[in-house]
């Protein structure tokens, strides 16, 4: 199996993504991955496997001796949360995973109560996590910053994972992770994910959450996917190459009632103006055509569901929050699950968890 040791960081860096993928999987030649940087690591088969684990997770947590069980998994690792970017759910879901796992964690939340604020390089801050920890769950503004700590810590003389929790405007794995959890859930008990209709709706421009659930979605047998964005903030020229490379039906549209009506699950996604050039650039924007409230609850289908990766604005009613279709806190809470469980398998212990008496 390749390495990270095996290939120079200019040579790796412009390989395809699909390309990278056997460089950043476990020693174990499971297909699990060691590092976890981006969706186009993660196949059907895996999808089903961290799905499955994550639900057995759940299941051995609900009882006091299966979650002290749990406890002692990873009692004997220690997890960094590196979030130089402001973040809730992120943050949260994945301390929250590693609890449930037993790992002790430390965090730093912002670059200044650290000694980059002194100058100190992103090299070297990740470099003494590593001499502390056995993995570092890392968020950036920065484009491409996790994949280039990976192949450094890889090359070190302490190498440990590192997992992608969003990384400037291209990925957030585990968000997609948790949102192909949150859709194989909805629809378990009524036919599955394959053949659905997926609605896409806001920033899909600058959107990462929708650039890596895109992607996972082609692992999926006929999923249309429906882009319903201003032409400003329609989905990127990379997404729809990939969609149109793999055969997967997509339309662009402008329409969001049309599209509801016709949706078995709509993901809808607030602007990202902290990502405007000039401030203030996204609010000359007109969206009001691109809000889900009453009227687009009202078309959507019975079994249909809605999503958002959180936070919101005012893009989704807060009258829709206690219908039973609305999927976006529970949505939250499926992070928690399957972080656990691509945390536990990092480690090599889906088997014994899957396994074990509870």
């Amino acid at each position: 199996m390749a390495k990270l040791t095996e290939i120079g960081w200019e040579a790796f860096s412009g390989l395809a993504l699909e390309a990278k993928k056997p460089y950043l999987e476990r020693e174990e030649g499971d297909g699990m991955p060691y590092h976890t940087l981006f969706a186009q690591q993660f196949d059907r088969a895996l999808l089903e496997r961290l799905c499955a684990l994550a639900n057995r997770i759940r299941f051995i947590n609900k009882s006091k001796e299966g979650a002290l069980y749990l406890k002692n998994v990873l009692a004997h690792k220690r997890a960094m949360l590196y979030f130089s970017q402001p973040s809730s759910r992120t943050f949260l879901s994945h301390l929250a995973a590693c609890q449930i796992l037993g790992l002790t964690t430390g965090s730093v939340r912002d670059a200044a109560t650290s000694s980059e604020f002194k100058g100190e390089s992103h090299e070297d801050s990740v470099r003494t996590f590593s001499s502390y920890f056995d993995m570092i769950i890392m968020r950036s503004p920065e484009q491409g910053l996790a994949e280039k700590m990976a192949w450094e810590l890889s090359n070190s003389e302490r190498p440990i994972p590192i997992l992608n929790a969003g990384s400037g405007k291209d990925q957030h794995p585990t968000q997609a992770l948790l949102d192909i959890y949150t859709l194989v859930r909805s629809f378990e008990t009524k036919g599955g994910l394959d053949g659905r209709t997926v609605v896409f709706c806001g920033d899909l421009m600058r959107g990462r959450t929708v650039r890596s659930l895109s992607y996972l979605l082609t692992n999926f047998k006929g999923v249309k996917q429906i882009f319903v964005a201003p032409q400003e903030l329609q989905v990127p020229a990379d997404v729809v190459m990939v969609l149109a490379k793999k055969g997967v039906e997509f339309e662009v549209a402008d329409d969001l009632k049309s599209a509801v009506k016709i949706a078995d699950a709509v993901y809808m996604t607030r602007i990202q103006d902290e990502w405007d050039e000039s401030k203030g650039a996204s609010a000359k924007i007109d969206t009001s055509r691109f809000k889900f409230g009453a009227e687009e609850l009202a078309l959507l289908g019975k079994d249909g569901i809605i999503m958002h990766p959180l936070p919101r604005r005012d893009e989704i009613a807060t009258c829709c929050d206690h219908d039973p279709r609305a999927m976006y806190w529970r949505q939250m809470r499926n992070g928690m699950w399957i972080r656990a469980a691509l945390i536990a398998s990092v480690f090599g212990f889906e088997k014994s968890i899957m396994d074990c008496g509870y």
